[in-house]
C-alpha cells in the first residue's frame, strides 16, 4: 500500500514535469524440479509466487495475492478490498529485479524452497517474469555472485559469474524475446555482507579494511565489466569465426582406438579334429577323440574380427588408424622367454590388411592404462618404471615389434600419452631415456631397411590465465604449459634437459616448504641421447583449463604449484564436464611452433564425451567441425607445419561415450558424427565458392601382396627358379625342334 501510494503521488503531481519512472525493486531466486513430475513443477511455480509473486502479482497482474498464497496460508493473509486492489494493481512502470547470491538464495527461508532445487539461472527467471507478468519492462538492478573475503583484486571467479549472468540476459532477450532494457552489476566497492560480514567480497574495486585510509583499488572485474560496456556486450571475435579452406596434398586423416578389438578364436579351418554331426538327438557336433586330420598353418582370413572393423574403418575414408599394442600381453613376462605368437600374428594381419585398403598403420608400443598401467606384470610388481631395469625392458620389447611388424608398420610412436598426473619424476626421467633408446635403436638398425618414423606422443591440453588482464595468471598458466607439456617435451624437442622454470620453481618449493621433490639429473652423454630423438610432434588434445594464482576454491586448488583452477560457467561443457574450447587447440599449435620451432606436427587424438543415450551425438558434431577449424587457422593462418588430425575415438565398445560407432549387441551403428567426419575428410577440411581447386597428385597404392612376398622369400625364390626353369626348358625345346626340321629339309 505504501509503494502504491508513493507511484500515485509521483504519477499525479511530479510525473508530468519531471517524466521519470517509478517501480519497486523485488527479489528472486529461481527454482527447478527435483524430478521431472507434475506435482514437483507445482511446487516450483509454487515457490516463485510464495516468494515474488507475493508482491508483483498484486502489482502487475490484478491486485491481489497468488491463489497459491491465499489456499496455504488461509487468514494469516491479509485481504484487500476491491478499492485497494484498483488502487494498487498498475503502479508499476517497469519490473526492477534483483538477482544474486544473498538476497535471491542465502536469506531465502527453506521452507520457501518446497523441497525443489535451487538454480543461479537469470534467464529462466527473465522469461517466468515475462511469460507471468504479460511481458513487463524488466530492469535488473542488482545482479552478481561473490568471491572470498580473502581473494584481492583477481577475481576471476566473480568475472565468469558475471559473464554468465550477462550472457543469459542477452539470451533472453535475443531468444526469448524478453524486454530487458537494462542491467546494474552489484555491486561497486567490497563492503560489509549481510550476516557473511567481511569473509565475502562482491566489490568492483577492491577494498583494504586493515588500513587505515580504505583505498580503492580496481578489481580485474573492473576491466572486464569496463571492456563489455564499450562493445555493448559480446559481439563476434574475428579470430573466433570459421574459416573456409583446405589442408595439405597428403594430409593426415585418422581415428584413434587405444586398444584395437582382439579376438584369436581359432576358426574351423585350422581345428584338427573331427567331428560326428548328432542330426537324431542332441543336434551337436561331437568330437572324435583320437582322431585327427592334418592341419595347415593359420591365414589372416581365419580372424573374422578383422574383417569388421576394417570395413568399418572404409567406411569411414580414413587414411590413417591409430592403435596401441598390449605389451603386457604380447611379452607377459617382460621379457622374450616367453612370445605371445597367436597376438603378434593377428597383429600382423591387422596391419596387413589396413595397408590392403590403403589405410596407415599408426603404432603405439606402450599407453598406460588403469590397471598395471598395462606393463608385464613382472615389471609393474617390480617398480614400474620406478626401476631403471624397465628401461632395458622396453628396448628389447622395441625391437622385437620393429623385427615382427616393422614390414608392415611405417608410423611408431613409442610411448603414448603418459599421465604427467600420475607420474613420478624419477618415473619420467626413466621413461624419457627409455623412447630416446628405442628411437635410436629404429633409427640405426631399422629406419634404412623399414623407411619408417618414429616419436612420442604427449597429452597436450591448453592452459589459459583466468583473468585475461593479470599478469601474475599469465605466469601461472605459463608455469604449468612447463609442468604438464614441457616436462617430457623440452628433453626431446628443446634443449635436452628439463625445463628452467621446474628447475627454478622446484628449488624455491623445497627451500621454503617441507617438501622434497627432486627432479633427476641427465648426464651429458644422456642429453645427447635425448635430445632429437623425434620424427614428429605427436599430440593429444582434448579441452583447456582456466588457471589463476588467488586461492579461492580448496577443493580445486594445487598447493604443490599454488593454482587454482576454474572454470568458466558459460562455456560449453560435455556430460563428464569437459570444456568445449576450440580456440585452445589453435593456441596449443602455435605455442609448439613458437617453442620447438617448425617441426611436423600431428594432433594424434582429440575428442569429447557425450550422452550415450542420445541418438543425435551433436555436441561431438559441434566439437569436431570447430576444433578442425580451428586446426585449419593453425596450419593456414600461424603456418604451424600440422601433417594429420585423428579424432578420438573408433567406437564406444572400446571407448564407451566417445565413439564415432555405436555398440550394442554385436552390432556397430555409425553416429552423424562420423558421417559428419567423412564428409571433412572428403573435403580435405572446408571449401567454399572461393577457395582454389585443390589437385593432388596421385598417390602411389600401397601393394598388399609386396608385404606377403617380402615375409616369404623362400616361396618367392623357389617361384622364380619354377618360372627361370621354365623359359630355358621352351627355349631348349624350341631350338631342337628347329634343328630336327633342318635335318629332315
Amino acid at each position: 500500500q505504501a509503494h502504491a501510494k508513493v507511484w500515485h503521488l509521483y504519477n499525479d503531481h511530479f510525473r508530468p514535469t519531471q517524466r521519470g519512472k517509478v517501480s519497486i525493486a523485488l527479489s528472486s531466486h529461481w527454482i527447478k524440479p527435483q524430478h521431472m513430475s507434475e506435482k514437483n513443477m507445482k511446487e516450483c511455480q509454487k515457490s516463485l509466487e510464495f516468494v515474488l509473486g507475493w508482491f508483483a502479482k498484486p502489482i502487475f497482474i490484478d491486485g491481489d495475492y497468488p491463489e497459491s498464497m491465499r489456499s496455504n496460508l488461509s487468514s494469516l493473509l491479509p485481504e484487500f478490498s476491491e478499492v485497494e486492489k484498483k488502487y494498487i494493481k498498475g503502479t508499476a512502470d517497469f519490473f526492477a529485479l534483483s538477482f544474486g547470491a544473498t538476497l535471491s538464495f542465502q536469506l531465502l527461508d527453506s521452507h520457501m524452497k518446497f523441497q525443489q532445487l535451487e538454480s543461479v539461472s537469470l534467464r529462466q527467471l527473465l522469461y517466468w517474469i515475462s511469460s507471468e507478468y504479460n511481458n513487463p519492462q524488466i530492469f535488473i538492478v542488482e545482479n552478481s555472485w561473490f568471491v572470498s573475503g580473502s581473494t584481492k583484486r583477481d577475481d576471476a571467479k566473480y568475472i565468469y559469474y558475471l559473464k554468465k549472468f550477462i550472457m543469459e540476459t542477452l539470451k533472453a532477450i535475443r531468444y526469448d524475446r524478453v524486454n530487458v532494457f537494462g542491467y546494474t552489476v552489484w555491486s561497486l566497492l567490497d563492503g560489509f555482507e549481510w550476516h557473511r560480514g567481511y569473509s565475502i567480497r562482491r566489490g568492483l574495486f577492491y577494498v583494504d579494511f586493515q588500513s587505515h585510509d580504505k583505498k580503492l583499488m580496481p578489481k580485474s572485474s573492473v576491466l572486464f565489466y569496463q571492456k563489455l560496456i564499450e562493445k555493448n556486450g559480446f559481439p563476434p571475435l574475428p579470430e573466433n569465426q570459421p574459416v573456409e579452406g583446405t589442408f595439405p596434398c597428403g594430409f593426415a586423416w585418422g581415428i584413434v582406438d587405444n586398444y584395437i578389438q582382439v579376438d584369436t578364436t581359432p576358426a574351423q579351418f585350422v581345428d584338427s579334429h573331427v567331428y560326428v554331426w548328432d542330426v537324431h538327438r542332441t543336434k551337436q557336433l561331437i568330437k572324435v577323440d583320437g582322431v585327427f586330420t592334418s592341419q595347415r598353418k593359420r591365414h589372416c582370413v581365419d580372424f573374422a574380427a578383422i574383417r569388421l572393423q576394417i570395413s568399418l574403418l572404409q567406411e569411414m575414408h580414413v587414411t590413417h588408424f591409430h592403435f596401441s599394442l598390449k605389451w603386457s600381453l604380447i611379452l607377459p613376462l617382460g621379457n622374450l622367454s616367453v612370445i605371445n605368437h597367436t597376438l603378434v600374428h593377428y597383429y600382423q594381419c591387422f596391419a596387413s590388411e589396413l595397408l590392403r585398403v590403403n589405410i596407415t598403420p599408426v603404432v603405439a608400443l606402450w599407453q598406460p592404462m588403469a590397471e598395471n598401467q598395462e606393463l608385464p606384470v613382472s615389471l609393474a610388481k617390480y617398480g614400474a618404471w620406478e626401476n631403471p631395469e624397465t628401461v632395458q625392458a622396453f628396448v628389447e620389447y622395441a625391437k622385437f615389434c620393429f623385427t615382427s611388424l616393422g614390414d608392415y608398420v611405417k608410423f611408431w610412436i613409442t610411448v603414448n600419452e603418459p599421465s604427467v598426473k600420475n607420474l613420478t619424476y624419477t618415473a619420467g626421467h626413466n621413461l624419457l631415456k627409455a623412447h630416446a633408446k628405442a628411437w635410436h635403436l629404429y633409427d640405426k638398425e631399422f629406419r634404412r631397411s623399414q623407411k619408417g618414423k618414429i616419436s612420442i606422443a604427449l597429452q597436450a591440453d591448453w592452459v589459459e590465465p583466468a583473468c585475461p588482464f593479470s599478469r601474475n595468471d599469465q605466469q601461472v598458466a605459463d608455469r604449468i604449459l612447463e609442468f604438464d607439456i614441457g616436462w617430457l617435451a623440452e628433453p626431446i624437442f628443446g634443449n635436452g634437459d628439463y625445463p628452467q622454470v621446474m628447475r627454478a620453481w622446484l628449488h624455491r618449493r623445497n627451500s621454503v616448504d617441507l617438501y622434497n621433490f627432486h627432479l633427476p639429473y641427465f648426464s651429458e652423454d644422456e642429453k645427447k641421447l635425448i635430445q632429437g630423438s623425434f620424427d614428429f610432434f605427436a599430440l593429444s588434445h582434448y579441452t583447456t583449463t582456466l588457471v589463476g594464482w588467488e586461492k579461492e576454491d580448496a577443493l580445486k586448488y594445487d598447493h604443490y604449484l599454488e593454482v587454482q583452477m576454474i572454470s568458466d560457467i558459460t562455456w560449453l561443457h560435455s556430460p563428464s564436464r569437459a570444456a568445449v574450447v576450440p580456440w585452445g587447440l589453435r593456441k596449443l599449435l602455435k605455442w609448439v611452433k613458437s617453442k620447438y620451432g617448425d617441426v611436423p606436427v600431428y594432433v594424434m587424438a582429440n575428442g569429447i564425451d557425450d550422452d550415450q543415450n542420445m541418438v543425435h551425438d551433436k555436441l561431438r558434431v559441434y566439437y569436431i567441425q570447430n576444433y578442425i577449424n580451428e586446426a585449419l587457422k593453425a596450419s593456414t593462418f600461424d603456418h604451424v607445419n600440422l601433417q594429420g588430425y585423428f579424432v578420438y575415438s573408433f567406437n564406444d565398445k572400446t571407448a564407451p561415450k566417445y565413439g564415432l560407432y555405436s555398440y550394442i549387441v554385436n552390432q556397430y551403428e555409425p553416429k552423424p558424427s562420423m558421417k559428419h567426419y567423412r564428409e571433412i575428410i572428403d573435403n580435405n577440411g572446408f571449401p567454399g565458392p572461393e577457395t582454389p581447386e585443390q589437385i593432388c597428385p596421385e598417390e602411389i597404392a600401397l601393394c598388399p601382396g609386396c608385404h606377403y612376398f617380402r615375409t616369404r622369400k623362400s616361396l618367392l625364390a623357389f617361384i622364380s627358379f619354377i618360372f627361370v626353369a621354365f623359359i630355358v626348358t621352351v627355349f631348349f625345346i624350341t631350338y631342337y625342334s628347329k634343328r630336327v626340321e633342318r635335318r629332315y629339309k
